[in-house]
């Protein structure tokens, strides 16, 4: 983990998380105690900032500086208002596609599906606060800088995002196993928007049961599964072939 993307300190995260900054997750030593401590707790909890209890050792190998039990890890990119950018990009008269990642939690695939998104020409990335890989020095070198080309939204639910891009007349696709429809039979010269699911989970089953359609990848080999990005990037360019 790199140094510049982290904060030391129980008071120094408070400050940060009042100040705005745009903080991607908060470690606490488990057992710790006391006003303060409670005070970063409800601090970040309001903010619904991620919150992981670790042992001292974790800490510690996060970091060698003196971190009293606290430490706050940085997003290099400032998360943008889903519905600001939906409604940008349907009042510019540009043909919307986006793309909701249900909890892709390596940090590695992140940064592959962020890279591929920008070359397909996504106009949105959408993750959810809980749940979701944090943006860090691993993502930035995978996307190749795509990160800081592509407007990365960050909601409370990814029901929620569901629920407003179809408010918009905005078709929803999940990415899923569980279907007989092929992604080739989908209409994705409309407006659009992909789902993928999480690396072991696949798309949660209540999202999956708002969606507008489900499709899948055909698997002609022995292997039952495409990894995320690769799967991510198939589906996303057969978006970009329709509407050629």
């Amino acid at each position: 983990m790199e140094k510049a993307t982290q904060i030391f300190g129980l008071r120094a995260i408070i400050e940060a998380i009042n100040s705005g900054d745009t903080i991607e997750k908060v470690f606490l030593q488990k057992g710790l105690r006391g006003d303060l401590f409670k005070q970063l707790e409800q601090t970040a909890r309001k903010n619904r900032i991620s919150i992981s209890y670790v042992p001292v050792e974790k800490l510690n190998k996060l970091s060698d500086k003196n971190h009293q039990g606290a430490i706050a890890t940085l997003s290099p990119i400032a998360y943008q208002d889903l519905e600001t950018i939906a409604l940008q990009v349907v009042e510019s008269g540009k043909n919307p596609l986006f793309l909701l990642l249900d909890e892709i939690t390596d940090v590695r695939n992140f940064g592959a599906i962020i890279r591929t998104a920008e070359c397909a020409g996504v106009h949105a990335i959408i993750v959810g606060k809980q749940g979701a890989a944090p943006i860090n020095g691993d993502t930035v070198k995978t996307s190749a800088g795509a990160v800081f080309k592509i407007p990365i939204c960050k909601v409370d639910h990814i029901k929620d995002a569901v629920f407003m891009l179809q408010s918009m007349d905005i078709v929803v696709v999940a990415a899923t196993e569980k279907t007989d429809s092929s992604i080739y039979d989908i209409d994705l010269k409309v407006p659009a928007a992909i789902i993928m699911g999480s690396e072991g989970r696949g798309i949660n089953p209540s999202i999956l049961k708002l969606v507008n359609h489900k499709a899948k990848l055909p698997l002609l080999g022995d292997i039952e599964s495409l990894n995320v990005s690769v799967a991510c990037g198939a589906l996303l360019y057969e978006a970009v072939r329709q509407r050629m």
